[in-house]
């Protein structure tokens, strides 16, 4: 079994602190705790962290400030965790740095699926919902480590090594079956009138195939309506396994880099998925690498902006990709 790889949670809660705690050792992380912002900052310089939870409010230094210091040295994927909600919060965590956002309350099952997503492993945990009163990281962390014991299969114990599987044949082989009486012969009966056929029953007309009404404007779907591996948004139609692309029923030619954005995108509608997270989300699951420079998302900029022009989007008034300054993209809203 190889190192395990290191995470480093900056909190001053301890509740909070023993859940992440929980969600991320299921993953597979060795966890490092910090309870304020200068610790947090040493913390990833010593450890070098593949990935960072960080709380804004903090005593001493806050948690942007110590995002901002130790984005001068490190490129641990940093997921802020806080309950400040409001769109400038946002955006000023993502201009300090940020990799992605997390709002408390959170479901663990949601902060191991982005663990996970960054580490490009699949998902197994069953979902958990948080619960809205103070303490609900205690209770959340208790459902999860018992969901854990559940799933989990335990191995079987040899109680002596050295010692044959099997003490004799007849351990692997199953006894011979009872002999079977025989039956004797049915004579069959002929009935003294052959009944008349059954008149054939109606065949019912088969039901049309179910589709997902468009969404309302707030609804993360964001307008995306799934067939299989076919996605629709409005005019726009994309083979995800395929990689036909048509709009308004012309086929569109796009390369694989932009196809694979812009299918994550509608993945998840109108929730922003940030460059970051893009820029995983285009390395695929084969990727060996996770951590993201500027110049990755750089590139994510360029393939969005090369993406809206073969779609003949106006980034200003945009029908399907969607520009959040300062944060990443989304689907545009839906027109219905």
């Amino acid at each position: 079994m190889g190192t395990p790889l290191t995470a480093v949670i900056a909190d001053d809660d301890p509740d909070i602190t023993d859940l992440i705690d929980v969600v991320l050792g299921s993953v597979g992380f060795r966890v490092v705790h910090a309870q304020n912002g200068a610790d947090a900052v040493e913390a990833v310089r010593q450890h070098a962290p593949v990935l960072t939870t960080m709380d804004v409010s903090m005593p001493g230094m806050d948690g942007l400030s110590a995002l901002r210091q130790l984005r001068e040295f490190s490129a641990t994927y940093l997921i802020m965790i806080t309950s400040r909600s409001t769109d400038d919060d946002v955006i000023a965590a993502f201009e300090a740095g940020a990799d992605d956002y997390l709002v408390k309350p959170f479901s663990p099952r949601e902060l191991q699926l982005r663990a996970e997503a960054m580490l490009r492993r699949a998902a197994s945990a069953p979902q958990v919902e948080p619960e809205p009163e103070q303490g609900w990281a205690v209770a959340a962390a208790r459902e999860f480590r018992e969901s854990l014991n559940r799933d989990a299969t335990p191995a079987p114990v040899d109680p002596d090594p050295g010692a044959p599987l099997f003490d004799e044949v007849a351990d692997v082989v199953p006894p011979p079956l009872p002999p079977v009486a025989p039956v004797a012969p049915v004579t069959p009966v002929t009935p003294a009138v052959p009944p008349a056929p059954a008149a054939p029953a109606p065949v019912a007309a088969p039901a049309p195939p179910v589709q997902r009404p468009v969404p309302a404007e707030d609804d993360p779907a964001g307008g995306v309506v799934w067939q299989g591996d076919l996605a629709q948004f409005g005019p726009l139609v994309v083979d995800t396994r395929g990689g036909a692309v048509q709009l308004a029923g012309r086929r569109i030619a796009v390369p694989a880099e932009e196809l694979d954005l812009l299918v994550a995108l509608m993945r998840t509608g109108r929730r922003v998925r940030s460059r970051a997270d893009l820029v995983l989300a285009m390395r695929g699951d084969g990727a060996t690498s996770h951590f993201v420079n500027e110049a990755d998302k750089r590139v994510v900029d360029q393939h969005v902006a090369s993406l809206q022009q073969r779609l003949g989007d106006d980034p200003a008034n945009p029908r399907v990709v969607e520009t959040v300054r300062g944060v990443g993209f989304r689907l545009a809203r839906s027109t219905g």
